[in-house]
């Protein structure tokens, strides 16, 4: 079992304030999201600054593509992205076309989705997810539990490299202990911190104390 990855999580509206943040924290995470809100906002340009400030960090686009997958994936690695996510309601030739233009695609877990989906996934070569647990819902009252850990446990179990992001804690990380998470996504949790320094830090120390 290797130790989790740390990934910051750029879900701002603007790209000055996304860089600003990430300077605080991009030498203690180990990757960069330009997140969807962002991706919208502020296009290639915020992908290009990110890769421009840590040239040897991974970089990932948040695009959460549904079409059009070789374009958007062309796009992203010309514009300095070593991932990008696509929806998991989007077609396995949609995704299949962004792997082949890019170094890896995760695909984004979000409403009804089946293990039967997630094998024709793996098939296709596709072996990164990223299990959620969506801003509304969290909005709404739902919190991580048994249920997610058993989804999670199954999917790394299929052979995928899962991600969990929605709402982490530090707190919320000794949930996963045992399981092989492949990184632990997080925005607010740190860029909304009054000291996203320490609070990145303090993730990083977490997870080292857990997985070693």
């Amino acid at each position: 079992m290797t130790r989790p990855n740390l990934q910051i999580a750029l879900d701002h509206s603007d790209l000055p304030n996304a860089l600003k943040d990430v300077k605080e924290v991009g030498d203690i995470v180990d990757i960069l999201e330009v997140g969807t809100i962002l991706c919208l906002q502020a296009g290639e340009e915020a992908i290009r600054c990110i890769r421009a400030l840590y040239p040897n960090k991974k970089v990932v686009a948040d695009t959460k593509c549904a079409d059009a997958g070789g374009t958007v994936a062309a796009n992203c690695r010309m514009a300095g992205a070593d991932w990008m996510t696509v929806i998991c309601c989007a077609t396995v030739p949609t995704m299949s076309a962004a792997a082949k233009e890019i170094e890896e695609v995760q695909v984004e877990l979000y409403g009804d989705w089946t293990y039967e989906q997630a094998q024709k996934w793996l098939d296709a070569g596709i072996s990164q997810a990223i299990y959620h647990q969506s801003r509304d819902a969290l909005l709404a009252g739902e919190t991580w539990g048994e249920k997610d850990l058993v989804k999670v446990k199954r999917l790394i179990e299929m052979g995928f490299r899962v991600s969990v992001t929605g709402g982490l804690t530090v707190e919320t990380l000794q949930l996963f202990e045992g399981i092989d998470v492949y990184t632990f996504i997080t925005g607010r949790g740190i860029t909304g911190a009054e000291k996203p320094k320490e609070a990145a830090q303090a993730f990083q120390d977490e997870i080292r104390r857990i997985w070693g």
